[in-house]
């Protein structure tokens, strides 16, 4: 009897073959989304460590009490503008 083993996790038969599979267009796809997202990861860590050291160049010049057209704090109006 002819007992070849095949290990099917390492991919490798009888004979120290390599037997390759291509990936689907729905798997090179996926790897692609999946390393964009990374991409998009990264450059939202990169921002929010560059806010977190040094908050104060991403604000505008105007201050928040500006725009309040004479509201005063502390009132209703205030509270919903």
């Amino acid at each position: 009897m002819n007992n070849n083993h095949y290990n099917s996790s390492l991919g490798i038969g009888a004979g120290n073959t390599i037997h390759s599979y291509p990936l689907t267009l729905e798997q090179k796809t996926a790897f692609a989304f999946v390393g964009m997202l990374f991409i998009f990861l990264g450059l939202l860590i990169v921002r929010c460590f560059r806010i977190l050291l040094d908050p104060y160049s991403s604000m505008s010049s105007l201050t928040w009490a500006d725009g309040m057209d004479g509201l005063e704090k502390g009132t209703f109006e205030y509270a919903l503008a």
